[in-house]
């Protein structure tokens, strides 16, 4: 029942994006029936030339007038087919825009814990293969519903004064169609969730190998992984197989009664015409029996259309499925658009840190890294962070930036951290962590990516404040030399040390570091920590530390224990025996 309920509402969310298509969608919906409008107005004119032609001997001038109406429609037609698959495509392209923008936003706005506990390829996965396969059900099946749902019924009432008996067979017949479809459909939607499923899987699969692939080349399981991946491969295709298995039997389904269809017409009509069959008032004249076989088909034709186009439905409940899955809950493409929430400004000058009660648990599974603790850090404090490895220390540093989920209260400053904006606290707060990320380019562009209109002077100048030039003075061609994706061809306190310049071109009230003299000589790092403290003066400071320097120069420590943050009173002895 559960089951049924949240497939029903993600069929009514699914419906919902319809607005989003704008005016393109709703153009390309109109078009078909107008089209039909059009078709009946051709059968018209098509049964009138042969009925005129062939019961009258009518000459070809005379017949000249109605075969210029005849092909001017079918060119009106054949534009209007154009006009309205463009348009249907353009709602569609719209629908999955905004729908990529309000998936893509949520991404954005959830905390690394969130997206850390899901697959990135499975992430990628609903954001780009799951939000394509709706367009079908937009561009066609969308269009192809409506006027399967109007056309045959309209049809069939424009036939009736013609015929009355053909009329009533078409209202008969059309409705058993649809009713043999949804059967086949029930299957091809079940098999469509299953492969839209392992898609995700493979998707899933094949960035998490990809990322590891250097380990797994080292851990000699290369082969095994390439034949997991053909196995799941394989299965896929087992499943995408399946799933157009069933969709060539719902058009089967359709053919064959389309196909009764017109043949009852056309006999019904033949025996008319033979004297054979007798249940109208009048006699069947050429014309109108023509016209009853012209239209006999195209009474079937949407729903053809229909089914050509059912499994794009299937497609896209499996796909909105996946999403929801991936996502936790399908987003309101409205509420995504509406004004941002209410932030408030933090003060200007150095800020405080006052967490009262806080507490945090560990991003997969129940245990709590803090309990319950207290934090005050007067403005301009600055004190070191201590504890062993893998207490949380860096877990803590990243709640206090707004990257963790937490309980308790937690304020920068006067104002609580969950009211203040990500770009205010990108502003305000600098976070160094404790493996920064250098990305592609050279050490210059890597430093100038904290403030992307610092001038060559102001990008050597932090350089030379972080020690960068140190190392970079050595090389051949300096701060230009290019380095690789996160920092390749740096050691580890090169890459530090780069990541500690873009810092001096900011200008934070508060700032939080992990870690930043690691891999340093002691030489190197008490040039660094000398810099470091002559810059955050008058600024709020936390420093996650090993070092016994470094807390000795901080004067204060907070030793994370037991899941709470506890005064050190003498911050060199417990660092000794870490050490």
């Amino acid at each position: 029942m559960a089951q049924e309920t949240e497939k029903r509402a993600e069929g009514r969310w699914m419906r919902s994006l319809r607005p989003a298509g704008g005016w393109p969608l709703a153009l390309g919906m109109a078009v078909p029936l107008v089209s039909g409008a059009l078709l009946v107005w051709q059968a018209l004119t098509l049964a009138r030339v042969l009925g005129r032609a062939v019961g009258e001997g009518a000459p070809l001038t005379a017949l000249t007038p109605d075969i210029a109406l005849l092909c001017a429609l079918l060119l009106a037609r054949v534009l209007l087919g154009l006009l309205g698959e463009a348009a249907a495509g353009a709602g569609s392209e719209r629908i999955k825009l905004a729908l990529r923008r309000a998936l893509f936003r949520r991404l954005l706005s959830e905390r690394p814990d969130w997206s850390a506990n899901r697959a990135s390829g499975a992430l990628a996965g609903a954001l780009v293969e799951q939000v394509e396969a709706l367009d079908g059900f937009f561009a066609r099946f969308l269009p192809a519903t409506l006027a399967a749902a109007v056309l045959p019924i309209a049809f069939a009432a424009v036939v009736i004064p013609a015929d009355w008996v053909v009329g009533l067979l078409f209202l008969l017949t059309a409705p058993l169609i649809p009713l043999f479809m949804a059967l086949a459909g029930w299957g091809a939607e079940a098999a469509s969730a299953a492969q839209a499923e392992a898609l995700a899987r493979l998707s899933g699969r094949f960035a998490d190998r990809l990322r590891g692939l250097v380990t797994l080349a080292l851990l000699g399981r290369g082969e095994a992984e390439a034949e997991a991946a053909e196995r799941s491969t394989d299965e896929l295709r087992r499943r995408t197989l399946r799933v157009l298995r069933l969709a060539f039997l719902s058009s089967a389904v359709l053919e064959f009664f389309a196909a009764l269809g017109v043949a009852g017409v056309a006999l019904y009509v033949g025996l008319t015409y033979l004297d054979l069959v007798s249940l109208r008032a009048s006699p069947l004249t050429l014309e109108a029996g023509l016209f009853c076989l012209l239209m006999a088909p195209e009474v079937y034709q949407p729903l053809r259309t229909l089914a050509a186009h059912y499994h794009d439905r299937a497609g896209a409940k499996a796909a909105v499925h996946e999403i929801a899955a991936v996502f936790e809950h399908l987003p309101n493409l409205r509420e995504a658009q509406e004004l941002p929430t209410q932030t408030r400004l933090l003060p200007g000058g150095a800020l405080g840190i006052e967490a009262s009660a806080l507490r945090i648990r560990a991003p997969v599974g129940s245990r709590k890294i803090l309990a319950g603790a207290d934090l005050t850090l007067a403005p301009g404090a600055q004190a070191a962070l201590l504890g062993p490895s893998g207490i949380g220390k860096s877990t803590l540093l990243e709640a206090l930036v707004g990257l963790r989920e937490t309980e308790g209260t937690l304020r920068l400053g006067p104002v609580p951290i969950g009211a203040v904006s990500r770009e205010e606290l990108c502003h305000r707060v600098a976070f160094l962590p404790q493996r920064p990320h250098l990305f592609t380019g050279t050490i210059r562009d890597n430093i100038r990516f904290a403030d992307p209109d610092a001038s060559d002077a102001q990008v050597r100048r932090a350089a030379e404040r972080a020690r960068v030039l140190a190392f970079a003075g050595t090389l051949p061609l300096g701060l230009e030399t290019p380095i690789g994706e996160n920092g390749l061809g740096l050691s580890g306190g090169e890459r530090h040390r780069v990541a500690l310049a873009r810092l001096y071109l900011r200008d934070p009230s508060i700032v939080l570091l992990d870690e930043p003299t690691a891999h340093l000589d002691a030489v190197t790092e008490a040039e660094v920590l000398q810099e470091l403290l002559r810059f955050t003066e008058g600024r709020t400071l936390l420093v996650a530390t090993h070092s016994a320097r470094v807390a000795a120069a901080l004067g204060r420590a907070l030793r994370l224990e037991g899941g709470r943050l506890l005064p050190v009173p003498h911050p060199l002895a417990p660092l000794e025996d870490a050490a």
